[in-house]
């Protein structure tokens, strides 16, 4: 191993790939949690180490020069080596203490979990659970959380996954809206009524109609990119949406419309890293959401 062209600092590094990835050194200071100024000569620096300009000014914004742009690439490696030296080093504490991140839906974290939280409160209290209340996909190989609760199976080798339940959706409505507007009989009623958007009302046609709902975007005129803003307009009287039997009957002032219509049966998977299903910690978290999921989200 030549050790001499190793000679860079780390964090020199990490103010780089900062910068080049959030455009600007004031961005890459808000994430890294440094001054601007700080960063600034951690990226100087580093230039002056390998003696090649890695940004160029234009403006008031950096540019990634051509060498900037090879550099990156391996940078990204880097990181990727380091994160992975993370996983395994949290795979094998010992200690069910520290800090674990779970990331769920907004309607997950905001319905769902609380009960589990509490019991695991009661189990661990040294164990300190950070919600990211998401519907994004976040990256756990990359870090951004510890364990995932998602409806789709993820496709990577080093990912671990559990399904634990299939739980079920039903068509909801407040019954102040179903007093105004009326009560459908059958699917073909829902073309008369309004419903809320879970996300784009593309989406929401591309999804509704092949389960024989006949709605236009003319049947669309609110909604929201979180799903626990968009239920809180259903429980005002707003309009229909499918929810988690779950979450919907225990809404007061929410009834199911058309209840004799087949329920959505979507899956519940828990996921985390291979790596991370050897600590403690995650392993106990991850059990206890396996078996309280399993029990509670279809109930």
């Amino acid at each position: 191993m030549n050790w001499d062209a190793i000679s860079f600092d780390w964090n020199q590094i990490r103010a780089f790939m900062a910068t080049a990835d959030e455009g600007s050194l004031s961005a890459a200071a808000r994430v890294l949690g440094q001054t601007q100024p700080t960063i600034g000569r951690q990226v100087s620096g580093l230039e002056e180490t390998l003696g090649i300009a890695l940004f160029e000014r234009i403006g008031r914004g950096l540019v990634l020069t051509p060498s900037g742009r090879a550099v990156l690439e391996h940078v990204h490696k880097m990181a990727d080596a380091a994160v992975k030296i993370s996983l395994v080093a949290a795979g094998q504490t010992q200690a069910v203490e520290g800090t674990v991140r779970i990331t769920a839906s907004d309607v997950f974290a905001a319905y769902i979990l609380p009960p589990m939280l509490q019991h695991l409160r009661d189990v661990a209290p040294m164990l300190e659970v950070d919600i990211v209340a998401a519907n994004d996909i976040r990256d756990i190989q990359r870090r951004e959380a510890d364990i995932a609760i998602r409806h789709v199976r993820p496709s990577q080798p080093e990912l671990y996954a559990r399904l634990v339940d299939e739980a079920e959706a039903h068509l909801y409505a407040a019954t102040s809206y179903l007093k105004r507007r009326g009560r459908p009989k059958s699917k073909a009623d829902l073309a008369k009524h309004d419903f809320v958007n879970f996300g784009s009302t593309d989406e929401m046609i591309r999804y509704l109609t092949p389960l024989g709902i006949p709605v236009t975007d003319q049947n669309f005129h609110i909604g929201s990119n979180s799903g626990v803003v968009a239920w809180e307009y259903v429980q005002r009287g707003l309009g229909i949406a499918f929810m988690s039997s779950n979450v919907g009957d225990t809404t007061q002032g929410v009834e199911r419309i058309l209840p004799d219509m087949a329920p959505v049966i979507f899956p519940v998977w828990l996921i985390t890293h291979r790596d991370l299903h050897t600590s403690p910690r995650i392993r106990l978290i991850f059990d206890t959401l396996a078996t309280f999921l399993s029990r509670s989200t279809n109930k």
